[in-house]
């Protein structure tokens, strides 16, 4: 199965890179990563994500490192505009000479000299959406870019930004559990010609049913600071896992599968990013394009597992405030 993205074809499933370097405890090492990587290609994925904040640029290079030998086999996508401060946090920062400058340090690591899709991964609530759309355009005529995109951008936002230049995807977490795209932003894709990527399909490892305790997470792991994973909460959202657990058995797929399938029948537009440090769990993910589920089990997981259903907010408060997302009432 393949997909659209932007002006590329890609396999219908890609292949989130942050986990080898950034987020999630215990990390690979550097040689471990690159045997990821590499197997990724192997298995088929033709779309790897990568951006300058994971690993504050180590992601970018272990990507330019392992795989830029097969440049020829996959569509490269990287992000801009958020990246490690002056004070050693990250910052958020979408003045055009920035996006610019970040794009050359981006080319650098990933060792290319052109990136396939590169993305404002968030909005700087400072600078005028219109002016960061415009550097990235400027980057497309550079030819160091060959489309652009968005990260947890609203609706209203991405129209402000198409109507500068043509916004080749749009990037926001979007799973069973965490359904916000749903609001607005799907539609306006779709009506747009936007392709929606999807991060997170698998919900930080919650959708596939082998995250059952996280008092194991690890200091510094994102999940431990996030609503949703702690032990009280998570422990009342696993019991949604048991019907989900039901409907994969009727199916004949893995948990992680169903959940990926779950989202490819929502819309010919969507593309799942799930990430992984894992060979059998990048070829057990990307085998979830086979699997067809019929109407009434997409309805059984709708029910399932929701904004209604679901128990606890998708970031702490100071987090939320880096998205541009819609957010239920």
């Amino acid at each position: 199965m393949q997909r659209a993205l932007g002006p590329f074809t890609i396999s219908a499933i890609g292949f989130g890179c942050m986990n080898v370097s950034h987020g999630y405890l215990p990390r690979p090492d550097k040689q471990a990563s690159i045997r990821v990587l590499n197997a990724a290609l192997d298995a088929g994925y033709t779309h790897l994500d990568t951006a300058a904040l994971y690993g504050f640029g180590a992601n970018e290079e272990i990507v330019g490192e392992a795989v830029m030998h097969r440049r020829d086999e996959f569509v490269l996508a990287s992000k801009c505009g958020l990246f490690r401060g002056p004070d050693g946090n990250r910052a958020i920062d979408g003045r055009p000479a920035s996006i610019k400058a970040m794009c050359d340090a981006a080319l650098a690591r990933l060792r290319t000299e052109v990136i396939d899709l590169y993305y404002l991964h968030r909005l700087d609530r400072s600078v005028p959406i219109e002016e960061s759309t415009g550097a990235l355009a400027e980057l497309v005529a550079a030819g160091k870019v060959r489309s652009i995109g968005l990260s947890e951008v609203s609706a209203a936002t991405l129209r402000r930004a198409h109507a500068v230049h043509p916004i080749a995807a749009v990037q926001t977490e979007y799973s069973l559990w965490t359904r916000n795209p749903e609001i607005a932003l799907l539609a306006a894709c779709r009506e747009l010609g936007t392709a929606f990527v999807a991060f997170s399909p698998l919900a930080r490892g919650f959708l596939t049913g082998k995250l059952r305790d996280v008092s194991g997470l690890l200091s510094g792991d994102l999940r431990s600071a996030m609503p949703r994973f702690k032990a009280g909460t998570y422990a009342e959202n696993l019991k949604l896992l048991d019907g989900m657990e039901e409907v994969a058995a009727e199916v004949g797929c893995t948990m992680a599968q169903l959940a990926l399938a779950w989202m490819l029948a929502k819309g010919e537009h969507i593309v799942p990013i799930p990430g992984t440090t894992r060979i059998d769990h990048l070829q057990e993910n990307f085998g979830a394009a086979q699997v067809r589920l019929p109407e009434h089990a997409v309805a059984r997981l709708d029910s399932l597992i929701n904004q209604h259903t679901v128990q606890g907010a998708r970031y702490d408060a100071a987090n939320q405030s880096d998205v541009d997302t819609e957010e239920f009432v």
